[in-house]
């Protein structure tokens, strides 16, 4: 018998705050690290949105991977010769041994973009830096009475990604007209969450709204799959971001753009950055 999800918790969110890059920067904290325990693997999510001119420089990650989704507007790209990241791409950047990314000066323009933190297996902490860039036209899509799902990794009905995952992940973007619903298979394992961008989702007897975030509860037994559904029951277009993925269930250590599995690793990562031994992208 296959078990079905539902949200085990749903977390009001306040509206966007005065970010870190300047008065045109407004951001949400949708996960913060201090969720660890409860959001593994997934460390951070920001919900970043700028209105003219962004003071974002080069900085410095390492120990983990971050997952760009870019909701609307245009924004550089990592890697990429000098193109955009344009509404619906995404941008997998594992950071690794080390990087320092961003632009050499501040950028204008408007745009929402999605950044999440993505730990990285103890094994693969220190791997080499890797980038990755989906289009938002090619990843895999299909479509069903009135449901539309673009997958961008893992899996999702007959779609498969080709994304490269260190820990397991699915990230898909579904769209709901009125009255549709998808059902969603993922592995009991996976801790997840859903993040509405447009309109109100219902999983089971929860309804889902913007500004809100709502975490899948976790099964009894951590083998075999799952079934998550998710409808539309409203008068308006729904559109909803699913991310789960494998919980690693170990500890780690956090210090500004740094991730590890002891404040020695944090240590070391400074230390090396401040050696200049990190790849710039």
């Amino acid at each position: 018998m296959t078990i079905t999800r539902s949200l085990a918790r749903i977390k009001s969110l306040p509206p966007p705050a005065p970010g870190q890059f300047g008065p045109q920067h407004t951001a949400i904290e949708v996960i913060t690290p201090s969720e660890w325990e409860d959001a593994d693997p997934f460390i951070l999510l920001m919900d970043d949105r700028a209105h003219g001119r962004l003071n974002a420089g080069p900085h410095p990650h390492a120990g983990f991977e971050t997952v760009s989704f870019l909701v609307d507007g245009a924004i550089p790209s990592e890697n990429s010769g000098g193109e955009h990241l344009t509404p619906g791409d995404v941008e997998w950047t594992t950071t690794g041994s080390g990087i320092v990314h961003g632009p050499d000066k501040p950028i204008d323009g408007r745009f929402r973009m999605l950044q999440l933190w993505l730990t990285l297996p103890k094994a693969d902490r220190w791997t080499e830096p890797d980038h990755q860039l989906v289009r938002r036209d090619d990843a895999p899509a299909r479509q069903d009475d009135g449901a539309e799902v673009r997958l961008y990794s893992g899996a999702s009905g007959p779609l498969r990604s080709t994304t490269r995952n260190r820990v397991p992940v699915t990230l898909v973007d579904i769209r709901l007209a009125p009255g549709a619903s998808i059902t969603q298979v993922l592995p009991a394992s996976h801790n997840g969450f859903l993040y509405p961008l447009e309109g109100v989702v219902t999983v089971g007897p929860d309804a889902l709204a913007v500004q809100q975030v709502g975490w899948l509860d976790r099964p009894a037994t951590a083998s075999g799959e799952t079934e998550l559904v998710i409808g539309n029951h409203g008068s308006e277009p729904a559109r909803v971001l699913l991310y789960a993925g494998e919980r690693q269930n170990t500890p780690i250590a956090w210090y500004g753009p740094f991730i590890g599995d002891t404040r020695q690793d944090i240590v070391r990562s400074i230390e090396r950055y401040k050696s200049g031994t990190f790849v710039r992208v």
